[in-house]
């Protein structure tokens, strides 16, 4: 039997049209092939899965192999927990944080690992989550040594297939160098506020170095006449000493000799012009003074009602007195405006504006400046247009910076137009400028309107 045993074939196929279908009857072989047919594919159809399942399976792995090196290089820390707050997994974030594997992590309770401090508002934010509400709050955990920084956490629900939520996953990051970078940032941007008051003071007395050779001069006029005045009225008042002196000891007719001698009723007709101009004087003198004090004291919170046309008046005659350059200055005011703000700080703008304008038409054979001030909505409109060469391209951008200038070193500090811009903003308004189709620039002061 051993000896007529037939080699089997390779496959069931083969098997079937072998010699050993001899024995079979016409409807048995044909069974058997049948049989044989399906049991063949069958086995090309596992064959074909277990090639689809193996793939799926590389897939499956390379995706989890992706997941999980995306999950080991976010530096944010990152812990799934279950229904019960146990941590079920753990990033390497969270692991070098705590200085515990994640082995001796899994299952521990997710509470243990807070500090004492900070476990009620944990244990109720990870109740939020396990109810599906994402919630956020700043913890700190047992670290290695100590406690750890401060750190943002993000309670976000986890649900299973079904919808329903089996646990929370947080993330979070440490936002303590956060908050010591905001506070730095913030006593920085305090010291930057200091410092810029600090330049508006300086610009202010710069300015006002400026302006005391033409105010030196304009005081001059007014006490140079008082002056002079004083010493007619005291020559008068000897006159006057010795005419009634003189007059008790004479009888009636040598009165009137003796008031042609002392001239009394000249003296009596210079009185009154006399009197009068030196009162002008000291009220000339007066308002000099006054403005140099509103321009001076520093009210940065008190806000008053500012008549426009008195502050563009003296604030041009200001800026022209410090000039050695003369130009042709044309005022034109509306009545009745006003607007609300500190004096002193919106006199300075104007100054500036005006100083600019007088500055960029000394090469004019014809210089001329226009001054205008009217409403416009709301808003008070104070604009300074020259005839002079115009703004450059390049200043555009940049004319509003601290310390650029245009001008030669010397002549400017390139803080006037940066601390204008300031102060304009302060009080709610704005300074723009543009250059005139006929030739020259504009710069328009814009404030809300006063009461």
């Amino acid at each position: 039997m051993t000896a007529d045993r037939r080699e089997r074939p390779d496959n069931i196929l083969a098997l079937a049209g072998s010699g050993l279908d001899a024995e079979l009857s016409d409807n048995q072989e044909s069974v058997w092939r049948d049989v044989v047919k399906r049991v063949d594919e069958v086995y090309s159809d596992l064959l074909r899965y277990e090639a689809d399942l193996e793939r799926k399976n590389a897939e499956l792995e390379e995706a989890q192999s992706f997941i999980s090196s995306v999950i080991a290089s976010v530096s944010d820390i990152l812990v799934v927990c279950d229904d019960k707050g146990l941590v079920l997994q753990a990033n390497p974030a969270f692991v070098a944080l705590l200085g515990q594997s994640e082995k001796e992590l899994t299952g521990q309770p997710l509470l243990n690992l807070v500090v004492t401090e900070d476990r009620e508002l944990a244990r109720r934010h990870l109740c939020s989550g396990n109810r599906g509400a994402a919630s956020d709050c700043e913890l700190r955990f047992f670290a290695t040594q100590g406690h750890s920084d401060v750190m943002a956490i993000n309670f976000s629900a986890r649900f299973d297939h079904s919808g329903r939520c089996v646990g929370s996953v947080l993330t979070g990051r440490p936002i303590g160098e956060l908050r010591r970078a905001y506070q730095s940032l913030h006593s920085a941007h305090l010291d930057l506020q200091q410092a810029q008051r600090k330049l508006i003071e300086q610009e202010k007395m710069a300015s006002l170095g400026r302006l005391v050779a033409g105010v030196a001069h304009e005081l001059n006029n007014p006490i140079s006449f008082v002056y002079g005045n004083v010493h007619v009225l005291d020559r008068y008042r000897r006159t006057l000493t010795d005419y009634f002196a003189e007059e008790s000891r004479l009888d009636l007719d040598a009165c009137g000799d003796l008031r042609r001698k002392f001239r009394i009723d000249s003296v009596l007709a210079d009185l009154e012009p006399l009197i009068e101009g030196t009162l002008e004087g000291a009220k000339r003198i007066s308002e000099i003074v006054k403005n140099l004090r509103r321009i001076s004291f520093n009210r940065a919170h008190e806000a008053q009602r500012i008549d426009v046309e008195r502050l563009v008046t003296t604030a041009i005659q200001w800026a022209a007195r410090a000039k050695k350059n003369r130009a042709e200055i044309d005022l034109t005011v509306a009545p009745g405006l006003a607007v609300s703000g500190n004096e002193g700080q919106i006199h300075q703008i104007v100054v500036n504006l005006v100083d600019n304008a007088i500055d960029a038409v000394r090469e004019r054979k014809d210089p001329r400046i226009e001054v205008r001030a009217g409403l416009a909505g709301d808003e008070i409109e104070i604009s300074v247009a020259d005839n002079g060469p115009g703004i450059a391209d390049i200043a555009f951008d940049k004319m509003f910076e601290p310390f650029f200038t245009t001008k030669t070193v010397g002549e400017g500090t390139g803080l006037g137009l940066w601390i204008s811009y300031a102060i304009a903003r302060e009080h709610g308004g704005s300074i723009t400028a543009s250059n005139r189709e006929r030739g020259g620039a504009t710069f328009v002061l814009r404030l809300p309107a006063g009461s």
